[in-house]
């Protein structure tokens, strides 16, 4: 059995042609836990995403205090008390020189899906190290962020949450048009409409940093 030193609460998409699309333009099936690779597909700089698949935080990577068994318990009792977020569709964006599919609608049910899920898995991590907090380089911060990593293990959470699926590293000028023109030719046409939020994925990561699906909780409340 492969050990997992961090979870995350994630959406991913449900198994169909968007998911099947989505993880073949960054190279890796989150739920699969499997390489794709799509002679098809044009040279894209992808990057790190690769590693974390085609997804949209919720709640970003933490070591668990408790056993995965834990872990899902506590995501299926949310789930169970949260109903599912339904927005307009999903809209490529350039966000600070990297590409990122976003939603469109259904903000205000998004962030209070996002709260619920940070505040319900709060207890199950351990606090950050020294390292970790490095990682997040707190100097480049604003103190609001600052002070939500200190208590949340995160910084973009609560009102500095920004729902995202990311596509790409950080792309220069010059590459940023073929890149984004070859995205919208891939996914455009499979982008779901509405786009629904119907359960809260747990995801681990393993040794080589690639993470996998390990359950999903449907959004029934």
């Amino acid at each position: 059995m492969q050990d997992f030193a961090r979870y995350a609460v994630y959406y991913a998409p449900q198994p169909g042609i968007f998911a099947d699309r989505a993880a073949a333009w960054l190279g890796w099936d989150l739920a699969g836990g499997h390489a794709v690779d799509d002679p098809s597909l044009p040279v894209r700089p992808v990057g790190q995403p690769r590693r974390y698949g085609f997804h949209g935080t919720i709640r970003a990577p933490f070591r668990p205090v408790v056993p995965e068994a834990d872990l899902i318990a506590a995501v299926d009792a949310l789930a169970s008390n949260r109903p599912a977020v339904t927005c307009g569709t999903l809209a490529l964006r350039d966000l600070g020189g990297f590409l990122a599919l976003m939603p469109t609608g259904g903000q205000p049910d998004l962030i209070a899906l996002a709260d619920a899920v940070v505040r319900a898995t709060d207890p199950l991590r351990a606090p950050l190290t020294a390292e970790e907090v490095a990682r997040r380089r707190p100097d480049s911060l604003t103190p609001r962020q600052r002070a939500l990593l200190d208590r949340w293990g995160y910084p973009f959470v609560m009102e500095e949450f920004r729902f995202h699926l990311t596509l790409t590293d950080r792309l220069s000028a010059a590459e940023r048009p073929g890149v984004q023109a070859a995205a919208q030719a891939w996914l455009g046409p499979v982008l779901p409409r509405p786009f629904v939020i119907a359960d809260l994925c747990l995801v681990a990561q393993d040794a080589q940093g690639r993470f996998h699906l390990r359950h999903r909780a449907p959004l029934s409340g």
